[in-house]
């Protein structure tokens, strides 16, 4: 009789707890539709990602069949052993834990067991054992804008989950305990990130997914990190997914760009997949390639200009007047100037004394990033003595981007030169001038022309005064091929072409 009161109530006490009577639960429909914010994701022409747009979840999810074996190995040993043989609780730990909080006098505590497993009880009837173990991998924050297992998979190693090795998957596992404890960035915590990971060895060890010996290898391993932070000023063709953000923005308000309901996309929490034409490889040169030239110029125009000892450097070509004409146009247009004027409403006057008080600020080098003490007014300085570079390759049959690089650090350069830079494009304008000789006056590059002073007359092609190109150095007075003149960048025999063919069919 005290048996059969026993076990009823004990049931009761479920009962009670799945209509509410012990606190709110949640709705079922949420249950079987949990509502998560997805990325969207910017994939190359070759499916590769170069980043993602979101507010504050980073999440791109991935199936269960995705996830390597040593991975959910330590995922069960170390959360639940028997996860795939209860139905939902486990009862042997359930008791343990019940008798243990009551002991403690954690009646509320125990409450909350009762609502939880009840809410257990409620998945497994709406998922199977796979789906709910990848629902817990990509809905949890693993910290640094890792919102899911296959963004921390790629912040903290740089991969795929399909491709973490069994160390990586221990540490990932680790996390779950608490990830902003267990945070293993350089100068956070990496000695408990990896005593963490060695207690998910232990259980692997103890529950026989691996054995003694090569438990003890691992536990002796180093972190192996390959932190690859993915914000939205970090990563590959920063400045292209800038662009491609205001595209987007624009696209979503196009009516023949719906949902099936009618409602608008949200580029940050609708999970959309957006192919473009880059190319990942050719991104990546462009890329190397301006953070190995500029290095090297950058360095010769500090020697040109003698920036240590040149006061007026580097605007040697200015007068102080024009010079800080240009600095307190540059200040009024700043970030600093933006948030002190319109958010802390402060006067111009306040403003402007802030520039002149050294603070703390991180500023970019080509050796790395520098932490520093330096006023306002000087770090503009400072910035405008970096050149900045531009490239963007495109497919010209089909007018495909291919790569787009519009300055060599988005973090501390954020104005595009790609899209917003307004230069001549000087020497770059000639294949075109040598491609229309060879087409209307049926040259060929083996034809040859003098390399001699060449003047065209005022008003001939509306040109306002007579022009007289020179060449650099004012070196004149061979003869050329023309694939010699176009590799030479020979200004005289290009003003030649110009004049015989006229500027139209350029």
């Amino acid at each position: 009789m005290l048996f059969t009161l026993g076990v009823s109530s004990f049931y009761g006490v479920f009962y009670l707890a799945s209509i509410g009577v012990l606190g709110d639960m949640p709705d079922l429909k949420v249950l079987e539709n949990p509502k998560t914010n997805l990325a969207s994701e910017i994939l190359s022409e070759e499916g590769k990602t170069i980043g993602k747009f979101y507010f504050n979840d980073n999440r791109t999810p991935v199936s269960f069949s995705e996830f390597p074996p040593h991975l959910v190995n330590a995922l069960i040993a170390t959360e639940d052993i028997r996860f795939f043989e209860h139905s939902g609780i486990d009862w042997i730990s359930t008791l343990r834990a019940i008798v243990k909080l009551g002991k403690d006098g954690g009646g509320s505590t125990i409450n909350q067991k009762i609502k939880e497993h009840i809410i257990s009880i409620r998945l497994e009837k709406q998922y199977t054992k796979n789906e709910i173990i990848a629902q817990y991998l990509n809905i949890y924050d693993f910290g640094n804008n890792g919102d899911g297992i296959r963004s921390a998979s790629r912040i903290y190693f740089a991969k795929e989950p399909s491709d973490l090795d069994i160390s990586e998957s221990a540490m990932l596992v680790g996390m779950l305990k608490n990830s902003s404890l267990y945070n293993p960035r350089p100068h956070k915590n990496p000695v408990g990130v990896k005593n963490r990971r060695n207690v998910v060895f232990g259980q692997m060890y103890k529950y026989g997914f691996i054995n003694k010996q090569l438990k003890d290898s691992l536990q002796l391993t180093d972190l192996k990190l390959n932190y690859t932070p993915e914000s939205h000023r970090d990563g590959i063709a920063p400045y292209f997914r800038e662009y491609l953000r205001s595209y987007m923005k624009n696209w979503v308000k196009d009516e023949n760009n719906r949902k099936p309901d009618g409602s608008k996309y949200n580029i940050n929490t609708d999970g959309l997949k957006i192919h473009t034409t880059i190319n990942y490889s050719m991104q990546s040169y462009a890329e190397d390639a301006i953070t190995q030239h500029m290095k090297r110029l950058q360095k010769e125009f500090f020697k040109q200009n003698d920036i240590e000892n040149n006061p007026t450097a580097p605007f040697s070509e200015l007068t102080e007047g024009a010079i800080d004409t240009l600095l307190r146009r540059s200040m009024k247009r700043s970030e600093r100037w933006r948030k002190m004027k319109y958010d802390l409403k402060k006067s111009d006057d306040e403003i402007k004394k802030s520039f002149q008080k050294p603070v703390k600020m991180t500023v970019f080098s080509w050796n790395g990033e520098k932490d520093t003490i330096m006023k306002p007014w000087d770090s503009m300085i400072y910035y405008k003595s970096f050149l900045r570079p531009g490239m963007m390759s495109m497919n010209p049959k089909t007018g495909f981007v291919k790569a787009w690089a519009g300055g060599m650090n988005y973090k501390h350069f954020q104005y595009d030169m790609v899209k917003k830079g307004k230069r001549q494009i000087g020497s770059t304008f000639k294949p075109f001038v040598y491609a229309a000789a060879i087409d209307q006056l049926h040259l060929s590059p083996c034809d040859t022309f003098p390399d001699s002073q060449f003047c065209i007359e005022k008003n001939k092609f509306g040109n306002p005064e007579k022009w007289c190109p020179r060449n650099s150095g004012d070196k004149y007075g061979r003869t050329r091929t023309l694939k010699n003149a176009l590799a030479n960048s020979i200004n005289t025999v290009t003003a030649r072409l110009m004049d015989k063919i006229g500027p139209k069919p350029v």
